[in-house]
């Protein structure tokens, strides 16, 4: 590893204007990417990492002004300074020099064409080949990526592959023309463990095979230290923190990377913690249990009479009253089917589900419409869950409207500031609209929603998902005091085995649709039974660079293994 820096910043300034006061996103900051490092920058939502990101590709919008030196080294000789860069020289360095792997792929994608086609476009703006050439190129660079049949499969559209298969593909799309910079903005967020897992090792093969420069930027922080060389922590707008990836995690200096650091969950440091491993979990539900499966069924039906999919294949599982239900599994597991279905939104074809004493399979609509009041839904997305043309207010009290328990949301503001005060927000964000609020504050007035009418049942749908580290820490700490002050049973859905052992009394494995395992959370997080759950628990990445390094050769020997 040399020492040349590969990216320079030098006193960057940007600041955007906007219909008040312009705002301040960086504040002078200065850093170097050295040649085959993974730096990564880590910190809170409107730290401005991704801002400083994308200036290294000139993709900030015209609304900034950029003031400070940002210079991207080329493959060749040549420099280019991106602050000053005209829109010809941008063109030319992206792509070929510096590329960017998106957080979101299947909006990096575009879904009318071929990702051949998308792969042979970046290729042809930048070298002159024939088509059959560039086709070959791609076929190549798909096949090093890991992607099966890609002889076949290039001439795919988006849709057909998987979340972590898309993944691939953009990460394809950095390599096929050698750039030696790969800025990475959050590219695991949306992926599951073992998905996850995955694309960390072709991240590390595209510095180790490919001699290719990362800037990581996440706030995972088992990410970072399963990847990272060196970490720069940020925080509105300044750097307050960088030194080597070991040293930030054994010796932080500043207090704000000491409460980052904190705020990771660990398995082993929540409810697996307390729970006593020798006692049995129960065999059988209680005669009093909040919902009960035996034998589920669900499936979706086909279209223009072809077989439908059955997602959920017979499983058994139950929440007792009061209970934390964690629902674990990757994504196509079945796991938002069985959420969806016990809000009668899925249809039981087979076996028996049954939620707060109603039998679901066959209900009419009528006893649907009766039992809702009592199940309060958060999901994955709240800004994609709030009408965006109505206050906070207004949003939390349509359920109170819908259900004849006020006559309009006027009249239930005060239990609307009710709910705002008991999930920690001020009640004068209720006259604000959902764009106005973090991420994380939206995600606490979903929460305020789905309790607006006291609900027996909550499902919580990947709740924490996209939030920071110590947003996403606030409001678990949230949930598990209101659950533990209002007494209502949960589901909560995850892909991250760290918050389920945050919040969950007992946990259950689903794969394919299918019951891998079940019972207490120490049980299933400290002593597994099912090979499955050993390789979702070996696919977390810890925040412990030492512990990691061995988590990863374990993973990696167990994969060859069995053949993964």
């Amino acid at each position: 590893m040399t020492t040349e820096p590969v990216a320079r910043v030098d006193d960057l300034r940007v600041t955007f204007a906007t219909d008040g006061d312009p705002v301040v996103a960086v504040k002078g900051i200065s850093l170097e990417a050295r040649a085959g490092e993974v730096l990564a920058i880590v910190g809170e939502s409107g730290s401005g990492k991704t801002v400083t990101a994308n200036t290294l590709l000139g993709l900030l919008p015209e609304t900034a002004t950029l003031g400070g030196a940002v210079v991207i080294r080329g493959t060749g000789a040549g420099e280019t300074d991106v602050v000053h860069a005209s829109a010809a020289q941008l063109r030319s360095m992206r792509g070929r020099d510096v590329a960017m792997v998106f957080q979101e792929p299947s909006t990096a994608l575009n879904p009318v064409y071929t990702v051949g086609w998308q792969i042979i476009e970046g290729l042809q703006a930048h070298e002159k080949l024939s088509k059959k050439d560039a086709r070959a190129r791609a076929i190549d660079i798909l096949r090093r990526v890991g992607i099966p049949h890609p002889d076949t499969r290039v001439d795919d559209y988006p849709h057909q592959f998987s979340g972590g298969q898309k993944q691939r593909i953009v990460i394809a799309m950095t390599l096929v023309l050698g750039a030696g910079l790969i800025i990475a903005d959050e590219p695991t967020t949306a992926l599951d463990v073992t998905v996850q897992a995955e694309i960390l090792e072709l991240l590390r093969a595209c510095r180790d095979e490919f001699g290719a420069t990362i800037v990581l930027i996440t706030h995972n922080m088992g990410v970072v230290a399963d990847l990272a060389d060196r970490v720069i922590v940020m925080y509105q707008g300044d750097i307050v923190e960088q030194a080597p990836v070991a040293e930030l995690f054994a010796h932080p200096s500043e207090e704000y990377t000491k409460q980052l650091l904190d705020a990771v969950p660990h398995v082993g440091r929540g409810k697996s913690a307390v729970q006593d491993a020798s006692a049995a979990a129960p065999a059988s539900p209680p005669a009093d249990a909040v919902v009960v499966a035996d034998k589920l069924q669900i499936a979706y039906p086909g279209r223009f009479g072809s077989r439908g999919v059955v997602a959920v294949k017979g499983v058994d599982f139950w929440i007792a009253q009061g209970e934390v239900l964690g629902l674990v599994g990757e994504s196509g597991s079945g796991k938002t089917t069985i959420g969806r279905a016990m809000v009668g939104l899925t249809q039981v074809v087979e076996g028996s589900l049954k939620v707060l004493g109603t039998e679901l399979r066959g209900s009419s609509s009528r006893k649907l419409a009766k039992l809702r009041p009592d199940i309060g839904f958060v999901f994955q997305d709240p800004a994609t869950s709030f009408n965006p043309l109505l206050t906070i207010a207004e949003c939390i009290a349509e359920p109170l409207v819908a259900h004849g328990r006020a006559s309009s949301p006027a009249r239930a503001r005060a239990r609307v500031d009710e709910l705002l005060e008991a999930v920690r927000l001020p009640t004068a964000y209720g006259d604000r609209y959902p764009h106005e609020l973090s991420g994380g504050q939206r995600q606490r007035a979903s929460l305020a929603r789905a309790l607006a009418l006291g609900p027996k049942l909550l499902i919580a749908d990947e709740p924490t998902s996209a939030l920071d580290v110590s947003v996403q820490a606030t409001v678990l700490e949230l949930f598990a005091e209101l659950q533990r002050e209002l007494g209502f049973a949960c589901l909560f859905i995850s892909h991250d085995l760290a918050v389920i052992d945050a919040v969950a009394d007992r946990v259950v494995v689903l794969r394919h649709g299918v019951v891998r395992e079940q019972g207490s959370t120490v049980q299933v997080l400290t002593e597994p039974k099912d090979d499955y759950t050993k390789r979702l628990l070996a696919s977390l990445p810890v925040p412990d660079p030492v512990e990691q390094r061995a988590r990863r050769a374990a993973w990696i020997a167990a994969n060859a293994a069995s053949g993964a």
